[in-house]
């Protein structure tokens, strides 16, 4: 799999990740298949899984089905409280989890970050941490993100990007090259808003199989992605599918966290819209 620098850091990570929202807070009987998916990303040569206190068993699901591979695994994952002693807590409990490291602690959603962040340079600096990252999903908030940013203490950050959410275009992407940040895309189908996607027939051209592969190669044009930890299930089945809406959109469930906004654009217009926007990007080989 194709690998980007994630940012200045010194170190290359594979473009394709695995997002844990939804798809790993499951029971023990879950657990076997969540072991598959963690097999079927590395054996596809990715590394990147990412989670969060907020996706309920997730982080503890993950553990489990990364078995005695933790050297194999990049783990991203947030610290997702306002209380700081909670947040001690959340970090102690993934320390245990992952063997006693964390690759990214990213402040989720900015909650307290300006608390975390001297908490999560001390445990950088006891090996704790690696890097230190900070996510938003909403463009109301970039601007605080920004400021975030512009601290000079982040080696990452996580925004949502797809054809239908381009906000980050304008300043954050261009900010985060200029500070050297690794940007991870959250979002890439929109949380599942782009599905169903257009007739096969209109993907010629796109260098996909489906229209999920279609959104993933979109995202990936812009070489200041460095990665984006997308729903395993629609990156390894969307061949399968044929770029069908998945069920759990199908049903409602569409990942995104409460209060994100769904992009209002009307279905026939969104299609033909960036279907002509992807078009006129390079592609680029996932595989």
């Amino acid at each position: 799999m194709r690998t980007r620098p994630f940012g200045t850091t010194g170190i290359e990570l594979p473009c394709i990740g695995l997002g844990t929202w939804q798809v790993f807070d499951v029971g023990p009987d879950g657990v076997p298949g969540a072991t598959a998916v963690v097999d079927a990303l590395l054996g596809d040569g990715g590394r990147v899984v990412d989670s969060s206190p907020m996706y309920g068993r997730a982080e503890a699901v993950l553990s489990g089905a990364r078995g005695d591979r933790r050297d194999d695994v990049f783990v991203a994952t947030k610290v997702w409280t306002a209380d700081l002693a909670e947040g001690d807590r959340q970090i102690g409990r993934q320390l245990d989890w992952y063997g006693g490291r964390i690759d990214l602690e990213q402040i989720h959603n900015l909650v307290a970050w300006r608390e975390h962040l001297d908490r999560l340079e001390a445990r950088r600096d006891d090996g704790e941490v690696a890097y230190i990252g900070a996510t938003h999903y909403a463009a109301s908030a970039f601007g605080e993100l920004e400021e975030v940013m512009r601290t000079g203490r982040l080696d990452a950050i996580q925004v949502p990007y797809n054809p239908v959410e381009r906000e980050v275009e304008a300043r954050l992407l261009p900010l985060a090259q200029d500070l050297g940040l690794g940007v991870l895309a959250m979002r890439p189908v929109g949380s599942g808003t782009l599905f169903p996607g257009p007739p096969a027939e209109e993907l010629a051209g796109l260098g996909g199989s489906s229209w999920a592969e279609a959104l993933l190669r979109w995202c990936l044009a812009d070489e200041r992605i460095t990665v984006h930890p997308c729903d395993q299930r629609r990156r390894a089945h969307a061949v399968e599918r044929g770029g069908r809406r998945p069920a759990a959109a199908r049903r409602g469930r569409t990942g995104a966290p409460r209060g994100a906004r769904r992009p209002l654009v009307p279905l026939k217009a969104r299609y033909s819209t960036r279907l002509r926007a992807t078009s006129m990007l390079p592609r680029v080989a996932i595989e």
